[in-house]
């Protein structure tokens, strides 16, 4: 493996994981946890699910992996009052709305549920804990400089999202509109339109196919979302597009479409460490539960083999635990990346 990439890693993994007296886990004997997912389908989160379940077993506690029939809040409230009844000890979710399901997170903690968070965070009343999996800033001026670089440091761009309202996408293209914005370097590039193909692989090529038409000489597609840019980075490159592609996608699926040539529709993306996510997300609500944290600004805990890791502040005026930095996967590491994720 590239040692480079193989130090990303390791870095993403112990970022902030430098306090010295962090509060062990604990072990989650009987612990009863449900996983809550945007949507079913999702390789993203599979990945993630797969490692946060692992560890709570290892641990000696239980996961219920549940999702939402459709990627939308009011799904998830369905499936939260749902879980609600059933004396789950803890509740982790990937929310689809920032401030949809409040009322039935907050019941949910009213009635002594611990409430996580990963990946997609609910506002701060709505969790006592989120485990980002990158700095939001980190992330947004990442997907900004790609933009830059591969559209040659100007032309149109445009943005291919998951829902409207989900508030990881939301908030690392609200950081890429401020990036952008503030630095000169950036001002020859127009962002001509945000666009949301719903974490749903037809309507995300749909939407990818409408972008072409509206605007044909759009130069970049940015997709932060890894359903929406293996549908665009398929259409792109069936199409022989002169368009090019970055975004957050899992090395698996963008294989065949990555590379710094014509061939290939994307010459490079990000994403990080989704093992490490799930995993880093399965001990912290272990330790809400055990009562080793309660998701208040500068506590500690320990996070399994991962190390120790601080609560810090987020973006939102919440708390979050943030797991390292983005990773970029290129022509040069997609090969060996694709085997792991």
């Amino acid at each position: 493996m590239n040692k480079k990439l193989v130090s990303a890693l390791l870095c993403g993994a112990m970022v902030l994981g430098t306090a010295s007296s962090a509060l062990a886990a604990g072990t989650a004997d009987g612990q009863k946890i449900a996983l809550v997912g945007k949507s079913a389908g999702n390789a993203f989160f599979e990945i993630a699910a797969a490692s946060y379940k692992e560890a709570v077993e290892a641990e000696g506690g239980s996961v219920e992996v549940v999702y939402p029939e459709t990627a939308t809040a009011d799904a998830q409230i369905k499936v939260l009052d749902n879980l609600i009844s059933q004396d789950f000890d803890a509740i982790c979710i990937a929310a689809n709305d920032v401030n949809a399901l409040q009322a039935k997170m907050e019941e949910a903690m009213d009635e002594g549920i611990k409430v996580a968070s990963f990946d997609s965070a609910p506002n701060p009343a709505s969790r006592q804990v989120f485990v980002n999996q990158a700095g939001t800033v980190a992330v947004g001026q990442a997907l900004m400089d790609a933009v830059l670089d591969i559209a040659g440091g100007e032309g149109q761009w445009a943005i291919l999202s998951a829902t409207s309202q989900a508030a990881n996408q939301n908030a690392w293209i609200d950081a890429m509109k401020t990036i952008m914005e503030s630095d000169e370097k950036y001002s020859k590039l127009e962002l001509v339109e945000v666009a949301y193909g719903d974490d749903e692989p037809q309507k995300s090529t749909d939407q990818t196919a409408a972008l072409l038409e509206k605007y044909p000489d759009l130069k970049v597609i940015c997709a932060p979302t890894t359903v929406g840019i293996a549908a665009a980075a398929k259409y792109l490159q069936d199409n022989g597009s002169a368009c090019k592609l970055t975004g957050l996608g899992l090395p698996s699926e963008m294989l065949e479409y990555t590379g710094a040539d014509d061939a290939h529709s994307c010459p490079y993306f990000y994403l990080w460490d989704m093992q490490g996510l799930g995993k880093l997300s399965a001990y912290a609500t272990i330790a809400l539960v055990n009562e080793d944290i309660t998701g208040a600004l500068d506590e500690t805990f320990t996070a399994g083999d991962l190390g120790d890791f601080t609560i810090t502040e987020a973006d939102d005026g919440g708390t979050e635990i943030v797991l390292g930095l983005p990773l970029q996967f290129n022509a040069e590491n997609i090969e060996e990346m694709a085997k792991l994720y």
